[in-house]
């Protein structure tokens, strides 16, 4: 039964299949925001959502008996786990906000696409990196804040009456978003040189740093992708010396056996 489970799990058409019943899921649970669209089908859909569900139940409970403890150790697994049993929790009362994370069940497409999840394996890696990086983000946007308050904060107190605006403002400016029009010209109809501060700010903030997180991010997935790369051939060099193994002791036996036939071939003619 388990290695029936096992090879029953482990089929592409099953993996295929349940990959279907996620993208549908997630059409499904796209639909129930459409309020026309739930009064004319909204019973079907329910339905469909929860034989889904139960599909989702069975295929995580295969996976529970078939590999045990190794299933816990897994950390897609646990994903797996929570996000249907988050599902599984009646969204009413108190947890009536349970009902809106229904929609992680679609990131299961992240734990069931073998490409999807080498990329979240790389950007969970990039993590301390990106760590850093944020921090002396942080500390630059902090720097500038500073000087924008006291710069620009009596004559424009809209955009840097405070640090939090000038930290708003900022952020703004990082993003290229109505930047020059929007906030530097009018600044600078009372003060001409304010390019002076703005321009090395984007230079910086914008080109420097948001461009060292895309390097980190490519970083690790380099990293990644050629230590998979190491663990395959690894896996492929172990199979190899066991297929040579093999196949050595096999030509020892045959020796063996000729050499036997031989010496009773030689009684035989004696």
């Amino acid at each position: 039964m388990h290695s029936w489970c096992k090879s029953f799990i482990e089929q592409n058409i099953v993996q295929q299949f349940i990959i279907a019943l996620i993208v549908i899921n997630g059409v499904l649970l796209g639909l129930e925001t459409s309020p026309a669209i739930m009064n004319t089908a909204g019973s079907l859909i329910l339905a469909l959502d929860k034989i889904i569900l139960t599909l989702f139940v069975v295929e995580l409970t295969i996976r529970i008996y078939v590999y045990g403890a190794a299933f816990w150790r897994d950390p897609w697994s646990l994903f797996d786990f929570t996000v249907i049993a988050i599902a599984l929790i009646p969204a009413s009362g108190p947890f009536e906000v349970l009902r809106a994370l229904r929609v992680l069940r679609v990131l299961r497409l992240l734990t069931m696409v073998p490409s999807m999840r080498r990329v979240v394996g790389a950007l969970l890696a990039a993590i301390p990196g990106l760590g850093s990086i944020g921090v002396m983000l942080l500390i630059i946007f902090y720097v500038f804040a500073v000087i924008a308050t006291n710069l620009f904060g009596e004559a424009h107190p809209e955009w840097f009456g405070t640090l939090a605006r000038s930290f708003y403002t900022l952020f703004q400016i990082m993003t290229l978003e109505s930047w020059s029009m929007g906030i530097v010209r009018p600044i600078m109809e009372n003060s001409p040189y304010a390019w002076l501060f703005f321009v090395p700010f984007i230079l910086i903030a914008t080109f420097t740093m948001l461009n060292l997180f895309i390097a980190i991010i490519v970083s690790a997935m380099q990293t990644y992708s050629a230590a998979e790369h190491k663990d395959t051939v690894q896996v492929l060099h172990q199979t190899q010396e066991h297929i040579e193994a093999d196949l050595h002791k096999e030509m020892r036996s045959l020796r063996t056996e000729i050499n036997e036939l031989k010496q009773l071939l030689v009684q035989k003619l004696g």
